[in-house]
């Protein structure tokens, strides 16, 4: 099994995919990172990998489904917890007023007395944290072990409790027990 899913390395879709293949199929296969979704689904369209992982809070999930309607088909799905995530700041600012944040992670605390400042993944919002372009920022925790001294902990979050999708080019059979649509 060939496995597409968004990048970059480190990211939760990385981790869920590999999770997946440990798990699923005896951790035979692997994972190709995309930069955008609509890669990893032409990448599958023309058969240079077998499935794509997306998760369904994923802002373009909807959009995706639709778009490869008759030509990406759900053949699995299953639920997965993120890396513990958690609110970050700089050790040097007491009272940070901007907080960067992928999109999905904005209702995750209370942020009503921060400037919100969006980011395309928690890895770029990590990145940032750790090169000291944010002020604070939501991303995983494990984080603050790469720069103690830089970091420190405002509120742990936990793992991102989410509902991941495999997706194919051959849809499931009707006689799937994943199938509720189909007559048995």
């Amino acid at each position: 099994m060939k496995i597409a899913t968004l990048g970059p390395a480190g990211s939760n879709h990385e981790l869920i995919a590999r999770r997946y293949l440990e798990r699923r199929c005896s951790d035979e296969g692997s994972v190709v990172l995309f930069a955008e979704f609509e890669e990893a689904f032409q990448a599958l369209m023309a058969g240079q990998v077998s499935h794509l992982l997306q998760c369904t809070a994923h802002a373009t999930h909807g959009d995706c489904v639709g778009r490869y309607m008759h030509r990406a088909y759900p053949v699995d799905t299953f639920i997965a917890g993120s890396k513990p995530l958690a609110l970050i700041a700089q050790r040097a600012i007491a009272r940070p007023t901007r907080v960067a944040i992928q999109p999905a992670t904005r209702h995750y605390t209370d942020l009503t007395e921060y400037r919100i400042i969006e980011a395309p993944t928690t890895v770029a919002v990590a990145e940032g944290l750790l090169a000291g372009r944010f002020e604070a920022g939501i991303c995983a925790e494990e984080v603050m072990a790469q720069a103690p001294e830089q970091l420190r902990l405002i509120q742990s979050l936990g793992p991102a409790l989410d509902i991941w999708v495999i997706f194919a080019t051959q849809p499931l059979p009707a006689s799937s027990p994943l199938r509720l649509d189909a007559e048995v």
